[in-house]
């Protein structure tokens, strides 16, 4: 198959971040039906060979070989890997278990898959050193947005943009009680601060992307964006909880990513 790019009306970019990127929706890949059609999940149940053509469009659209776009085993972890010149690479583009990538290697890809999840981006000032990160609320809670940002800096990033992509929207994401406890048990400064209540009684929405958004700052971000895409109203993106409404079954997951100038 002939090399493919994704068109560039079919994936987002802040103009913040001003190294190659994209939050890429769920079109312009090869997967059929629920997959449909640019699924990028290494765990999905898709045929494999469409998961590898649709991160190699990816990859290519970034700028990078597929052989050097990588992804992790997210388990909604505060653990991040740090990738390197002498960092070896993994086989098959998916790493260990870990919820955030960070590096300063131009020809390395790094990414995040998500489905309602906040996907976020960041850049170093000069653009040498990227993070990629998977921050549902357990993982925001839990400090995968702090350890990303830890990561950077480790390595000599300093005025750091962020940018939250498209998530589950703060008007739809209704929780019930036991979410509500765990977010403000753990963070009982900042984490009632995004809750209100839902029409049904006993529950909750909460903003994910505002959440998200106030630990970066906390976390040292020099400015902070969100796209504010809703990915449960928006059918360009795959949902869990549109998936849940609609009854279950399978599901594919978009792809966020970025590498260094």
């Amino acid at each position: 198959m002939p090399d493919t790019l994704i068109a560039p009306e079919l994936f987002l970019r802040d103009e913040h971040l001003a190294v190659p990127h994209g939050f890429f929706t769920r079109l312009g890949g090869v997967s059929p039906a629920p997959f449909d059609s640019l699924n990028g999940s290494l765990s999905s149940v898709d045929a494999p060979e469409n998961i590898t053509e649709n991160r190699s469009r990816i990859a290519r659209t970034l700028g990078v070989q597929p052989a050097r776009f990588l992804g992790l085993k997210q388990t909604h972890s505060a653990i991040v890997h740090t990738i390197r010149s002498d960092t070896p690479l993994w086989p098959t583009g998916r790493g260990p278990e870990g919820d955030a990538l960070v590096t300063d290697c131009p020809e390395i890809g790094i990414s995040t898959i998500t489905a309602d999840c906040g996907p976020l981006l960041l850049s170093s000032g000069d653009g040498h050193i990227v993070g990629a990160a998977h921050a549902g609320w357990r993982g925001a809670v839990g400090g995968v947005i702090e350890a990303v940002i830890s990561a950077m800096k480790a390595i000599g990033a300093e005025d750091i943009h962020a940018t939250v992509g498209p998530c589950i929207g703060g008007s739809v994401y209704e929780t019930g009680p036991d979410m509500y406890d765990a977010v403000c048990t753990q963070d009982p400064e900042r984490g009632p601060l995004f809750f209100r209540t839902a029409p049904r009684d006993g529950h909750f929405l909460f903003d994910l992307s505002g959440y998200c958004s106030a630990r970066l700052r906390a976390a040292g971000a020099i400015t902070v964006s969100s796209l504010n895409v809703d990915t449960l109203t928006d059918q360009r993106f795959f949902s869990h909880r549109r998936r849940t409404l609609a009854g279950g079954g399978h599901i594919g997951h978009q792809v966020s990513a970025i590498r260094p100038r």
